[in-house]
Formats: C-alpha cells, structure tokens, sequence
C-alpha cells in the first residue's frame, strides 16, 4: 500500500465557474446576503485541500472575503458527548463522535444567524486531540472572530463536511435499507439508525440555508476505508505513530452507516427548490474526476 496518497487538484477548476455563476445570480438578484456553499466530500477524498484552494482562488482572484468552517468544528463538548454516550449505553451510533445527533445544531444556528446579519461572530473549533483523542471543544475566548470592525465582511462561506447535506428519510425507507444488503447496518439495532435519522431533521435548517452545493463522491463509497487507511500509513511513516489499519477500520465502521443511509438521496439532489445549485463530481479510486453533473 502506498504512504503517500496524491490528492490532484482537478476539482477546483470544475467548482470555481460553478460557484461564480450561482454567486453572480445571487447578487444579481439584489441580495447582500453572504453566499453559502455546502461542501460534502467523503472521507480521505481531499475535500480538506479542495476547500483551502477555492477559498484561496475566491479570495485572491475574485476580491471575496471568503470564510472555510467545518461541521466537524460544531460537534458537542466533550462533556456533552460523555452525556449522550451514557443516555443511550446500547447504542453504539452515538458513543463517539461522529454520526448526526454528535453536533451542535443550536451552535450551528447561531453562528450562521450571525454570519448571515454580517454581525461580528466567534469561528467555533474544536480540537481532536483532547481528551487523549475523543476530541473536546477549545474555550471560545480562542476562536477566530469575523466581521468584526476594519475586517472585511466575510461575503462566501464554504460549510464543508463529510456529512453536509444529508437530509433525513422517511422512516420506512431506512426499514428498507436495513432490510436490505448493506456493509454495517445489520450491526446496529434498527431503532438506533432510526434515532440518527430523526436527529438529522435537525440538521435541515443549515442546509436550507445554501445558496449552492458541491458533492465530491466516490464511484464506491467502500474506498473510503481504502483512503482513511492510506492516510494513516502516511501519518506512520511521517511521525512514527498513527492507528493501526484494525483502528482504522473501526474508526470508519462508525461513519459508514451514515453513507448507507444517506448518500443514495444526496446525490439525487440536495434542492428542491434550487435547480442547477448541486454540482456533483464522481471521482475514481486515485480520486481523479470521473464525471460531473449539475441538479
């Protein structure tokens, strides 16, 4: 197995004439409003590089104040956390972070009400590392502040995750997907992925909120666990430490009935009201792009 996956950035030229086009309607339209972009890319895809580059190529080449925030920056404290885990002991969907029901959607809220007033606002982050890796909040006295006064008001968020977007299904459609061939939804009890689904519906007042939506998926979702291990061998070889492949494995055991879940409707369209906003891009397995198509 190689330690030194190659992310090629052949997406930020199909993303950036997409993003101004929306963006030049949108202020066409006579709104000062900033523009929103959800950005989901499975894990190991490289969406991390993708968002850095556009955000860079928006802020120097087109003059926009342009802010990158994660969803993984919104996940609960880490004494939140502990307190889901233990109301809900048997369910293993919700003893890490991770899956829907593991974020802050009141923080979420409020930081974009703000973002959206062009009122001054602190960036939540939140730090992996904590809590000898469970991951905990930073105090917000340290995250970064915007639209603050002799700072540009920031005009473009890209709102990136790996599961930005999702939207939740009827609950006898997720009976159907149990019911049916799948990876890793036979080892969770149907009422947990039904618990995970209804905590999603929480998740649409962010989603309703974007202006336009990028994709970046895998002709194979399964690869995911492929490049999650490439990244780990590549953390080995670079600091003499990192998970093991078993880790690794376990470690996106508890994403991947997210993916079974959600991902057949996110690509048929993250809008229902916003027709060609949704640019999706299918990469193959050296993550190169395959295809794209506009929703």
């Amino acid at each position: 197995m190689s330690t030194n996956p190659k992310i090629y950035d052949d997406k930020s030229p199909v993303c950036i004439p997409f993003i101004l086009e929306r963006l030049h309607a949108h202020l066409g339209s006579g709104s000062t409003r900033p523009f929103i972009v959800g950005l989901n890319g499975v894990q190991g895809v490289g969406k991390t590089t993708l968002v850095r580059k556009l955000a860079d190529t928006l802020r120097q080449n087109e003059g926009l104040e342009s802010l990158v925030c994660s969803i993984d920056d919104f996940y609960l404290t880490h004494d939140d956390q502990v307190s889901l885990a233990a109301s809900l002991p048997e369910n293993m969907l919700v003893q890490v972070r991770g899956e829907p029901g593991t974020h802050d959607m009141d923080l979420a809220k409020g930081f974009f009400t703000a973002i959206l007033n062009g009122d001054a606002v602190r960036v939540p982050q939140y730090d992996k590392s904590l809590f000898s890796g469970q991951g905990g909040r930073l105090p917000p006295s340290s995250w970064p502040e915007v639209n603050v006064p002799g700072q540009p008001k920031v005009q473009i968020v890209i709102f990136e995750g790996w599961c930005v977007g999702f939207r939740p299904l009827p609950p006898n459609e997720v009976v159907a997907r149990y019911d049916a061939p799948s990876r890793t939804l036979k080892r969770h009890e149907l009422a947990h992925l039904q618990f995970v689904n209804e905590k999603l519906r929480t998740y649409d007042a962010i989603t309703a909120l974007f202006d336009a939506f990028i994709h970046v998926d895998a002709e194979q979702i399964g690869w995911v666990y492929d490049w999650r291990l490439e990244q780990e061998a590549m953390l080995r070889a670079q600091r003499g430490a990192g998970m093991s492949d078993e880790q690794v494995v376990r470690f996106v055991d508890a994403y991947y009935p997210a993916y079974e879940l959600f991902t057949d409707k996110l690509r048929s369209g993250v809008f229902a009201d916003k027709l060609r906003s949704h640019l999706r891009i299918v990469v193959s397995k050296d993550r190169r792009v395959q295809k794209t198509i506009v929703l």
